[in-house]
């Protein structure tokens, strides 16, 4: 199998945030069959979802990976549990130590029970856009025909929320 460039968002508003995003970092450039090729810079963001959160900081990576989607969805889980991520006891969109969604993988377009590719909401989270243009402001999402700089001046010019 080829290498695919996969781009991950990372989150955390819940303990020690820096570590839980360093954490996450460190976990996916320690996967096998796996290389971590770029690294935004982390920035503070509003939380979305139940009130009371504290506020989360973002950030998004790009993996060289020759491991399926699934394989890399599941490495991912596996990180976010390491880092004291229980996503059973949690409520939707709640507070968490680390999130790490698989955004993009390759120009794949994946419909499958517990993954989607790309993210559902990419196009609509200024959060996991931010940090994504600045490693991948170029790559063409597929399904929408423009690239992640797009995707983000759509999102800021019609001045869309962050469900």
């Amino acid at each position: 199998m080829e290498p695919v460039l996969a781009a991950v968002g990372l989150g955390s508003n819940l303990g020690d945030r820096g570590a839980h995003i360093e954490g996450g970092f460190a976990g996916l450039g320690a996967l096998g069959r796996t290389r971590l090729v770029a690294r935004s810079r982390v920035i503070e963001t509003e939380p979305v979802g139940p009130a009371g959160q504290g506020a989360y900081l973002n950030a998004a990576a790009l993996v060289e990976t020759h491991l399926s989607a699934r394989g890399l969805l599941e490495a991912m889980l596996a990180i976010e549990r390491e880092r004291g991520r229980d996503r059973s006891r949690e409520a939707r969109w709640g507070a968490r130590t680390l999130d790490l969604d698989l955004l993009l993988y390759g120009e794949a377009e994946i419909d499958e029970p517990g993954l989607t590719v790309p993210h559902p909401r990419l196009s609509e989270r200024a959060f996991v856009l931010v940090p994504l243009a600045e490693i991948a402001g170029g790559v063409v999402v597929p399904g929408t025909g423009r690239n992640v700089d797009e995707l983000l001046m759509n999102l800021t010019r019609t001045g869309a929320s962050n469900p």
